[in-house]
């Protein structure tokens, strides 16, 4: 269907550019319109990774809150479509819950008939060309610039200069075209003329992706006598159903919380359509005394196009709102969460990749989950019941009572629970860092990405040391049986900590005990050649154990290293005064082996 329907569009638009100059100046209306909305979206985009991002978390905790953020963000944007890509954007990366999707959704279906009422009221009774080249101009100086924010401003602008130009193209497009042609022959009145037009709403806005586009192009011809007023209303239910498309094909490539939203949208567009074409009669009605209460002449049918364009919205959020906990419950009984597959990526999305705090929390949940597989796998490979060593007041009498080997192909498990979740992080952090994201986004995400790498190094580690580690551990064998129990005791407890560490509260979350841990190990690895050597002469262990015990203990200070690289790379902390503080107490590499080398010269002068 989508490989049939572009060769269809361009023979359409080439016909028509041969019958009609006229219609040239529409079509060119209509695409430099489009490209002021994509340029007003980059310019928005641009203001994201920190402002948008903020002012979502704060105004998304009530249905109020939501309705009122997707009504300001869309007469902003003046694109209730990205609104809607922003939504499930957000909802992917389970930044916010669905009814505030829902909420910010049927607000943006408001917020975006401010654009009627601009054009109907101001685009067709003032020369609006004469507005849009002084702001074009203006724009491609702030887009040069280097600041994104003021870049963002730039795109805002000319985006803004885009839209007016467009509307002047079309409306002068449908002056001229009457002239030669008159559309109005194919006007239908009746039933039959609300359910074509309808159709024809829809289909224009699927091919367009906008439905402020169709708005517009609609009061445009409307005002130019091409479409009859009892037409352009069904146009206008119309272009209200085709708008779904971009939701829906936003929530293609999203989690099911996204497709949920997508759903709850069509909900709400179908079923107004429905109620106001069953009560057009009194609406047109209502719509003519609110006009007159408003001062809109009985024969200014732009303006009372845009009344009714806000009063199908409006009726369509008071219909949906009351019982909205109840569709909520249906969109998650239609769409039911997937049983959690924790061999495959959760967060990783492209419905993601709308906008750079999306892509940043999104990674930072994978590189999460996959750091909870890693250290499942670690302690299973231990012998290890993490519940058991996050419960104990006594890791070391936990461990040397853990005898029993666990059920676990390590090998298979590593395939399945972090190679694959892995890859998708890496492939992800690539495309991110082919976007033009800000540079402290880009930066996060290329430290997770080493944070996963680190948990992925720190399983290998552990995979070569599991067949020794349970063949001395799972009966006494004496002193070898020993000091294996306090390999396993060391990375028990880095484990424990990393734990209390996740389960801290962010303001008080600190990695220091980390960088002391990491000095500690460096000690016991430099130690571990003189104990064995001690043991061997004392023969307390066999040659050919300590010979495994030295290979395995490398690999398990290689595990303990990794380990703590990882959980300092994820819970870096985020607070800048608090950041300064541990970056002063942090010990840096060279002053571990200054510190280290202290206590050797210590010990061998004892």
């Amino acid at each position: 269907m989508k490989k049939l329907l572009l060769p269809v569009i361009l023979c359409v638009l080439l016909f028509g550019f041969w019958i009609s100059r006229d219609f040239q100046e529409i079509a060119a209306g209509v695409a430099i319109f489009l490209f002021g909305m994509l340029m007003l979206e980059d310019g928005f985009k641009q203001f994201s990774g920190g402002v948008l991002e903020r002012v979502l978390d704060k105004t998304t905790d009530t249905i109020a809150k939501s309705l009122g953020f997707g009504f300001v963000a869309a007469t902003l944007m003046q694109s209730s479509s990205l609104v809607s890509v922003i939504a499930i954007s957000f909802l992917s990366a389970d930044l916010i819950k669905l009814i505030a999707g829902v909420g910010i959704m049927f607000g943006a279906d408001i917020g975006t008939t401010t654009g009627a009422w601009l054009v109907a009221g101001f685009g067709l009774k003032v020369k609006i060309s004469a507005y849009a080249m002084p702001m074009l101009a203006i724009s491609i100086v702030l887009i040069f610039q280097r600041s994104k924010y003021i870049r963002g401003l730039g795109f805002i602008l000319a985006g803004l200069g885009f839209l007016f130009l467009g509307i002047h193209h079309m409306k002068e497009g449908f002056d001229a075209f009457k002239d030669q042609f008159d559309l109005t022959q194919f006007a239908m009145t009746g039933a039959a003329g609300l359910i074509v037009y309808t159709l024809i709403g829809a289909v224009a806005t699927v091919v367009m992706q906008s439905s402020h586009a169709t708005m517009v192009l609609v009061i445009t011809a409307m005002a130019a006598g091409q479409v009859s007023y009892e037409n352009a209303i069904a146009l206008v239910i119309g272009a209200n159903i085709g708008t779904t498309i971009t939701a829906i094909i936003a929530a293609l490539p999203a989690s099911y919380q996204g497709r949920r939203l997508a759903l709850a949208h069509v909900i709400f567009k179908v079923v107004t359509a429905v109620v106001c074409l069953l009560l057009i009669n009194q609406l047109v009605t209502a719509v003519d005394w609110i006009s007159n209460s408003l001062g809109i002449g009985a024969e200014d049918y732009a303006l009372k196009l845009a009344v009714f364009h806000t009063m199908f919205n409006v009726i369509g959020v008071s219909i949906m709102v009351p019982p909205i906990h109840q569709l909520i419950r249906f969109l998650e009984r239609a769409i039911p969460a997937p049983e959690i597959d924790v061999t495959k990526p959760l967060y990783l999305s492209r419905a993601v990749e709308s906008f750079p705090a999306t892509m940043e929390v999104a990674m930072r949940k994978e590189v999460e989950h996959l750091q909870d597989n890693a250290i499942a796998l670690i302690a299973h490979g231990l012998n290890l019941s993490r519940q058991e060593i996050y419960a104990t007041n006594d890791v070391a009498a936990t461990v040397e009572r853990s005898t029993q080997p666990m059920d676990v192909n390590i090998d298979e498990e590593y395939e399945r629970r972090v190679k694959t979740l892995y890859s998708a992080i890496v492939d992800f952090a690539s495309r991110a860092g082919a976007l033009n994201l800000p540079r402290d986004v880009t930066d996060h995400i290329y430290e997770l990405r080493d944070a996963a790498q680190s948990s992925v190094h720190a399983v290998k580690a552990v995979k070569h040391m599991r067949g020794n580690a349970t063949q001395f551990t799972r009966t006494p064998q004496g002193r070898i049986s020993e000091i294996y129990n306090e390999l396993r005791t060391e990375i028990a407890r880095i484990l424990v900590e990393i734990h209390k560490i996740g389960q801290a509260e962010p303001e008080l979350r600190s990695t220091l005990w980390l960088e002391e841990e990491r000095v500690q190990i460096e000690r016991d690895r430099k130690n571990t050649s003189k104990v064995i050597d001690s043991m061997i002469r004392n023969k307390e262990i066999a040659p050919e154990a300590a010979t495994s015990f030295m290979t395995d203990s490398g690999y398990a200070y290689e595990a303990m290293g990794d380990l703590i690289d990882a959980a300092q790379a994820y819970y870096a902390e985020t607070d800048e005064a608090m950041a300064e503080i541990e970056r002063i107490l942090a010990l840096e590499e060279d002053e571990i082996e200054g510190l280290l080398a202290e206590v050797s010269e210590t010990d061998d002068a004892r």
